[in-house]
């Protein structure tokens, strides 16, 4: 929530500042390239490895990993380090940007390039279907093992 946060102010204060600036409305439906490059990429990044290296590190879940029952962690058992958690978050991303980049120099198409991020997307999993391990791209590439935890016997509220 907190992440979500900091995000919402980020893009407040850019507002105000493309209004501190003079730019009118039709101006601001684009922001600077400036803005962009120094503001919103280095937000995102933060945003994305604070995120998921915060859950990995702290429990091994996600919220929605907690959803499904599934838990990341190394293949000794421990919980990730900021090392492994880089390491996957970067693996993860590696294949659909270079399918992404191959299929927008080939067809010259945004629609393209998400279709072969897609593509690529599609492909860290389907590698986890045919891998004996059953470990994604992205798992073996961070030496770490997703796995799915038993169901919790609720009791009082929670009994099903």
């Amino acid at each position: 929530a907190m992440l979500f946060f900091v995000q919402m102010l980020l893009i407040v204060l850019g507002t105000k500042l493309l209004g501190l600036a003079g730019t009118d409305m039709k101006q601001a439906a684009t922001l600077p390239l400036w803005y962009r490059n120094l503001v919103q990429i280095p937000a995102f990044v933060i945003i994305l490895v604070g995120f998921y290296g915060v859950f990995w590190r702290k429990a091994g879940q996600t919220l929605g990993m907690q959803t499904w029952r599934l838990k990341t962690m190394s293949r000794d058992g421990s919980l990730l380090s900021w090392r492994q958690s880089m390491m996957r978050i970067l693996a993860a991303c590696l294949l659909p940007v270079v399918c992404g980049m191959i299929g927008y120099l080939i067809h010259q198409s945004v629609g393209a390039l998400y279709f072969s991020m897609f593509i690529g997307l599609l492909f860290n999993y389907w590698f986890a279907w045919v891998n004996k391990q059953g470990l994604a791209l992205h798992d073996l590439l961070s030496n770490t093992v997703t796995m799915k935890m038993p169901k919790i016997n609720h009791e009082g509220l929670f009994a099903g």
